[in-house]
């Protein structure tokens, strides 16, 4: 009997955590098995799945042998969460009692394995496959659905392998093979890179579907331009949820670092079925959501819907019907773009970096001020409804657009001359161009006008005395706090680069200041 190690990984936060799997076996005493190194219900109960596959592939099943058998996980000071340590710990066992030899250095392994020896797919396989590669392994062994995903790591062999026969084939050679064993097994060869392909999205929602609401529309390009935050409110029945689905469809197109990184976050959640996620992910969690699963937390912290939202759109329908609470819990991703989790245990930080669309009614029951429909709201129902949004979270939306009543005899008309969601998102990708062009020679990483520091905005809007002058008394007028002030500084930025000028003028800063709240400041 001797000692073996083999290497795999797990997630640790959104990044990989390198694992190495140590496996010791000793005669002697009553038959135990154990596993060291912080594990949970899941890799304790790996003990019976790997000695059931372990059989099924010919092998002797260790809980058939008066044994002693220690595996640890080491670091042993991190919690061992999941199911993917399985294939690790079969073919550390198989090398430690002397039934194969091989190799194990510069090699993962990273599979959950079914009683019959079939390697299961795991959560969360590229950020796992990029920090081996940043860590120097060459190869990595892991379940067939997982291998497309993985193939978008350059400089690391991928192998896909359907069952723990396979791979110990692979790994130790034809007289390695189980007694058992009579089908006829091949090599395992590196799989080709994956190509990444976006493919045109089926969207339900299009602009030119939208009849009238030219303002919300306005508004909506407008954010898009330059990743602003929107409120649209409005009586039940406007639009304002197939506005917000369209808006989508206006976004710029993701960029392949862009892909990478929000693959590994949806790919960690499990909610992206091993595929590439390639188009801005849009998030419309309900309003009965909790805190934890829109922000994120847990005891050991797992990431919510802002950081699923992450370089697209965080959709909040009914806006004042979240709990505040969950409303509050808004502020420093709208603000830093980024959530810290803090709890006992450890400090998360998450990215959430999203555009937020939010959409409201102007009371409980929708139809204050509405020339159709009484509204039945007591005072006390709409000012607590009201009171939901507080000031630094109503501070922290860019643009406040009303979304009226149509008229039914645009409903009804057969034609329809709305623009079409593809030519606006050209005038979209036009201002993104020009930001861009901007940052660059201004030396800064970043992408669109909102993510403008106040160092930026002094340096990047430059505007002249009289539209200074303009700006200012709007300022005191409407009693701008220095975050509302500084946002429509970036808004009148983003409306100039929609209209192509060089310069921000007066008439880009009245339109900006349009979009501040009046009812609910």
């Amino acid at each position: 009997m001797a000692f073996a190690k083999i290497y795999t990984a797990q997630i640790n936060l959104l990044k990989g955590q390198i694992v190495t799997v140590e496996v010791d076996i000793s005669r002697g005493g009553l038959h135990a098995f154990s596993i060291v190194g912080l594990p949970d219900k899941s890799i304790d109960e790996s003990k019976d799945r790997v000695s059931m596959a372990l059989k099924n592939s010919g092998y002797k099943s260790p809980k058939n042998t008066n044994l002693k058998i220690v595996v640890s996980l080491s670091p042993a000071d991190i919690k061992k969460e999941g199911s993917l340590f399985d294939l690790g710990i079969a073919l550390g066992y198989l090398m430690s009692s002397g039934e194969i030899k091989f190799d194990s250095e510069k090699k993962i392994f990273i599979g959950e394995l079914s009683l019959n020896g079939e390697l299961k797919p795991v959560k969360g396989i590229l950020p796992l496959v990029e920090e081996a590669k940043r860590q120097g392994f060459s190869e990595i062994y892991l379940p067939i659905e997982n291998a497309r995903e993985a193939g978008l790591v350059e400089g690391i062999d991928i192998y896909k392998v359907r069952n723990l026969k396979e791979i110990i084939h692979h790994l130790a050679g034809e007289k390695n093979r189980g007694k058992q064993e009579s089908e006829k097994i091949f090599t395992l060869k590196p799989e080709p890179k994956t190509k990444i392909e976006i493919i045109p999205k089926v969207d339900s929602a299009n602009f030119r579907d939208i009849r009238g609401q030219e303002s919300a529309k306005r508004g909506l390009e407008i954010a898009a331009a330059g990743g602003h935050n929107i409120a649209m409110w409005g009586p039940p029945g406007t639009g304002k949820t197939m506005l917000a689905r369209a808006f989508s469809t206006i976004l710029p197109n993701l960029t392949t670092e862009e892909i990478l990184e929000i693959t590994g976050i949806h790919s960690i959640v499990g909610i992206n079925d091993g595929e590439l996620v390639t188009h801005p992910p849009f998030r419309a969690p309900h309003h009965t959501a909790s805190y934890v699963s829109l922000i994120g937390g847990g005891t050991f912290p797992k990431p919510g819907e802002v950081t699923l939202a992450h370089r697209g759109v965080l959709f909040l329908d009914e806006l004042p019907e979240f709990e505040k609470r969950v409303i509050e819990s808004l502020r420093q991703p709208l603000e830093d773009n980024i959530v810290s989790i803090s709890r006992a245990k450890g400090t998360a930080i998450f990215p959430s970096n999203f555009i937020l669309v939010a959409a409201m009614n102007p009371c409980p029951c929708g139809n204050l001020g509405s020339k159709q429909k009484p509204c039945i709201c007591k005072p006390f129902d709409i000012d607590r409804y009201k009171r939901k949004l507080s000031g630094p979270i109503i501070d922290r939306i860019d643009m406040w657009v009303s979304v009226g009543a149509i008229d039914y005899s645009k409903l009804g008309a057969e034609e329809n001359h709305g623009e079409l969601s593809s030519t606006i998102k050209e005038r979209v990708l036009k201002a993104r161009a020009r930001q861009a062009e901007r940052f660059k020679k201004h030396f800064r990483n970043i992408k669109q006008n909102s993510e403008m520091n106040v160092r930026d905005l002094t340096a990047l809007v430059k505007l002249d005395e009289e539209t200074r002058k303009t700006l200012d008394q709007s300022a005191e007028n409407m009693m701008l706090s220095a975050r509302a002030y500084h946002r429509i500084q970036k808004l009148a930025r983003t409306i100039a680069d929609l209209a192509g000028d060089e310069e921000v003028s007066k008439s880009h800063v009245l339109e900006a200041l349009q979009y501040r709240p009046r009812e609910f400041s």
